[in-house]
């Protein structure tokens, strides 16, 4: 395998180009899935979630397992089918098109998935896994191989290699090959889901810095859904912190990082390690109460209030809505009652 150049991510963008349209829009999605045969209470997995990523940036999505971040990724290239709200991808709502509609789009709308070996069919081989996509847009099987062997040098690694199956290759080199196959049909917007959360830091590194790479010389947009807020700040242009499936917070990766202003997002930042060690003892952590509520029944008012530090009787009967967080500057929003302002 050989090693990716290793390279800064894209000049962080505080928000989508004013004046230019967002090339992918999500407005109030909602998904709800039904109980089981009465037994148990609908889930709403995703709750009026609103966001827009503009060409060429990268939008981080982060939270606690869930809290309905890879249900939005997936209703996004519509492998999930959205309860209401709209979804607009370069000025065309998808919502709800049929599939022949819907077919055209997905060359420009891919998506890199979590477990890289559980992604690839494990009785195709890479060749095949790699040229499907453009099979399935009507390409011929020769320039098919030929751009699988592009691919696979593309994010590095050996084209001779095309006819092995995945089973021979290591999670890493497994998900390079997951990302050549997103990349077949040279798409606009790429939706990877924890596409570093099952690999060893090191290979994380690695797979990070090929993204960036790619990134900048492809022009590729993502919505990078993650856990793990190093790596999110690493690659991410904008934050979109999410709770109990809607948005707590959004803004530029510089504001949130550095002054959050929900409650939320401060104990998510205070739990990310710190390299310094004489720092990492020094500052104070942050320790939510409780576990997540059950999505099946919320609590009232601010879904976050019974593990709020700051809770009170307003938080338990009203539902913040996202806006503007004082002294937080432009594109920095917050749905909580009582943000921090420093």
């Amino acid at each position: 395998m050989t090693t990716p150049r290793t390279s800064p991510p894209p000049a962080a963008a505080d928000s989508p180009s004013r004046g230019t349209a967002p090339l992918l829009s999500v407005r109030d999605v909602t998904r709800t899935f039904p109980g089981k045969r009465g037994r148990t209470a609908p889930v709403r997995a995703v709750d009026g979630v609103s966001f827009d990523v503009a060409a060429g940036e990268t939008l981080g999505l982060v939270g606690e397992s869930g809290c309905g971040k890879s249900t939005t990724g997936r209703m996004i290239v519509r492998l999930l089918e959205p309860t209401s709200g709209s979804i607009t991808f370069d000025g065309r709502d998808i919502s709800h098109l049929g599939q022949r509609e819907l077919h055209p789009l997905r060359r420009h709308l891919q998506m890199v998935f979590q477990d890289p070996h559980a992604s690839l069919n494990p009785r195709q081989t890479v060749a095949r896994i790699i040229a499907e996509p453009l099979l399935a847009q009507g390409g011929s099987a020769v320039d098919a191989r030929r751009r699988a062997a592009d691919l696979m040098e593309l994010v590095g690694l050996i084209p001779e290699h095309l006819d092995r199956y995945p089973h021979e290759f290591s999670g890493g080199q497994a998900q390079r090959i997951g990302i050549a196959r997103a990349l077949a049909t040279g798409p606009r917007l790429v939706i990877a889901d924890e596409p570093v959360s099952a690999l060893d830091v090191s290979v994380q590194a690695q797979i990070v810095n090929l993204m960036a790479r790619l990134q900048r010389e492809l022009g590729l947009a993502y919505l990078f859904i993650a856990h793990d807020l190093s790596v999110v700040k690493r690659v991410c242009n904008r934050v979109a912190v999410m709770y109990l499936g809607r948005i707590v917070e959004i803004g530029p990766k510089e504001r949130v990082y550095a002054a959050p202003a929900h409650p939320y997002t401060r104990a998510l930042l205070s739990a990310v390690p710190l390299p310094d060690p004489v720092a990492e003892r020094a500052r104070e952590r942050l320790t939510l109460l409780g576990d997540p509520p059950n999505p099946a029944a919320p609590p009232p008012g601010c879904t976050f209030h019974p593990r709020c530090p700051k809770a009170q009787d307003r938080c338990r009967t009203e539902a913040p809505v996202l806006s503007g967080a004082e002294r937080s500057g432009a594109g920095h929003r917050v749905a909580c009652h009582f943000p921090e302002t420093v």
